[in-house]
């Protein structure tokens, strides 16, 4: 019997190769499928069963395995339909994340993402032959061509810096088959991704005491500092707690469990206290932070419910006590104009959503507010007794396209598809300068988006007459209209964005979190959050890895003098072996 190709040589159950293939003895059992003839192995031992002799049996084996063939192929086939059609919805629920009932869609948004990572999972599992990692890609990307959702699976991109261990694989020095010499005349190289997992080690630190033989003075090194006095947690062990609190959305009583699977049982009393007490040793670098970031003259500002513990509501508010606070973020992000100020984000927590909170966090700031429609901002656009707004107002193109956008999806409304492909003309100019200077930005806008521009709101004024005053596209032109001037500030300031997504990139971190947690404790847990958020995301907006950040920043806050506080902000942090590298 000759089965398959010369691949199937390497397996050693073939006794002989001929032009066909490979002659397989016939107590092989075999049979034929999807994609042709197989071996049936039962991959636990060698000792296959004899096959009867009667045809007729062999036959029915045959279309009984074939039919368990097809079966499997339509199984397969169902799942990647369904695969297809999980992600398509994810993304319109994506683009639909930040309008109108966004907790609602983002709850759906995280059980469908959970059902396609299972289905994923059970596809990949099911795969009879395994994939190259490149082949994989290249065929997932041909069969998704069309899918603007799809996430194919993609070969793993490994940073330049990431440690690379060596292992040769030498045939020796004499020939196998003569005994004669071996010289080196090249090699193959592959590669395999690794895992050094964490460890847990106790740093003792041995403080030697030395007598003076002479006048028997007792010399003893000074004990170090330690991020948190009296604690025996390490810089490290802090930083990777916050992080992957933080920033990983980790509860505290999962990271203990995975202590103690490292052999360290940790209280969770003890880890509440490390972070409180960590968090109030960065406090000082957090305000400096936040007054540098707040003190500038363009920033971006948006905002996200987030859910938060209050027995005083037992019986009211969303639940048995729990209420409905708000996490604000205001970004500064100069680099699409390529302005010289460092990136960074502040995030502040408060209890509801009045617009005291907000007058307070921008006290001090004056220049330039890209935000919403929130009416909390209206009073600070207003003029002083001067004649001057402390704030001047830049709307988001972003927020008015979504509108037109749902609008488009419920109605197909050939109206509200003309808006988004007049807004899509603007964006399509915004993607040939971004990173451009201001001048150059503003130069190309005033040439090529302000036409557009005049042009939109006198198309917008003529459509109103056409449709019902009360409808949601008719609210949502009013919307435009109403703000025609600050939708139009990007075309006379180059340092303006066309949106607010930086700011809505800002809060996505938090949607991401409500899926670990539920809530915040207290109003306390909410600013603890928040802080820890501006150092965290901050380091990571100037390409730092919050972790080695944080972790060098405990080490070295206690012994930094605080009027050189500055030189531990992300954008002027050094590494303290770079340090001392450079005064060597």
């Amino acid at each position: 019997m000759i089965v398959g190709g010369h691949r199937l040589a390497s397996t050693g159950l073939g006794r002989a190769t001929g032009p066909g293939g490979v002659i397989y003895p016939p107590e092989i059992p075999c049979f034929y499928g999807a994609s042709g003839w197989g071996v049936v192995n039962d991959g636990m031992s060698s000792d296959a069963p004899v096959l009867p002799e009667d045809p007729a049996i062999l036959k029915a084996m045959i279309a009984a395995l074939q039919a368990e063939n097809a079966k499997m192929s339509a199984t397969i086939r169902a799942h990647d339909q369904l695969i297809q059609t999980l992600r398509l919805r994810i993304a319109k629920l994506k683009k639909q994340a930040f309008g109108k009932s966004s907790e609602k869609i983002e709850r759906e948004i995280e059980q469908l993402e959970l059902a396609l990572e299972d289905l994923l999972i059970a596809s990949a599992e099911s795969a009879t032959t395994p994939a190259d990692d490149d082949e994989a890609d290249a065929a997932l990307e041909v069969a998704t061509d069309d899918i603007d959702a799809g996430k194919p699976r993609r070969r793993p991109r490994v940073s330049a810096t990431t440690p690379r261990e060596r292992r040769e694989l030498d045939p020796g020095s004499c020939c196998p088959d003569c005994g004669g010499d071996l010289r080196l005349v090249g090699e193959d190289m592959s590669e395999m991704l690794d895992l050094v997992a964490a460890q847990l080690k106790v740093l003792q630190i041995a403080r030697l005491k030395k007598s003076c033989r002479r006048c028997e003075k007792m010399v003893q090194a000074p004990a170090p500092s330690r991020p948190i006095p009296g604690s025996m947690a390490s810089a490290a062990l802090l930083a990777w707690i916050l992080v992957s609190k933080f920033d990983d959305h980790l509860p505290l009583y999962r990271q203990a469990e995975i202590f103690a699977r490292m052999g360290a049982n940790i209280p969770d009393s003890t880890l509440v206290d490390w972070c409180g007490r960590a968090m109030k040793v960065l406090a000082p670098l957090v305000d400096r932070l936040e007054a540098d970031v707040m003190a500038s003259d363009l920033l971006h500002a948006d905002d996200t419910p987030i859910r938060v513990l209050d027995r005083s509501l037992k019986d009211r508010g969303l639940g048995k006590g729990v209420k409905q606070g708000r996490i604000w973020a205001y970004v500064r992000d100069p680099r699409p104009w390529a302005g010289t100020a460092p990136p960074g984000a502040v995030y502040r927590f408060a209890p509801d959503w009045k617009q005291e909170h907000v007058h307070g966090h921008l006290a001090q700031t004056r220049g330039i507010l890209q935000a919403d429609g929130y009416k909390g901002y209206a009073k600070l656009y207003e003029p002083d007794p001067h004649g001057t707004p402390r704030l001047q107002e830049a709307s988001c193109w972003a927020h008015l396209r979504r509108d037109f956008h749902d609008e488009w999806a419920k109605t197909k409304s050939a109206i509200a598809r003309e808006a988004l492909d007049r807004i899509g003309a603007l964006y399509d100019i915004e993607r040939e300068i971004n990173g451009q200077p201001a001048e150059i930005r503003v130069a190309a806008r005033q040439k090529l988006s302000a036409p557009k521009v005049e042009a939109f709101f006198a198309w917008s004024e003529s459509q109103l007459t056409r449709i019902p005053g009360k409808g949601d596209l008719a609210r949502a032109f009013r919307y435009g209209l109403a703000r025609r001037a600050s939708f139009s500030l990007f075309l006379t300031d180059g340092r303006v964005a066309i949106d607010n997504n930086p700011a809505e990139r800002a809060l996505r971190p938090i949607g991401i979190g409500r899926k670990n947690w539920l809530f915040a404790g207290a109003d306390t847990g909410g600013e603890t959050l928040a802080r820890a958020m501006t150092i965290i995301e901050t380091a990571k907006l100037n390409g730092l890895d919050p972790q080695a950040y944080i972790a060098d920043v405990l080490d070295r806050i206690h012994d930094h003098k605080i009027n050189r506080l500055d030189e531990l902000l992300p954008w002027n942090w050094t590494p303290v072996a770079v340090a001392q590298a450079e005064v060597a």
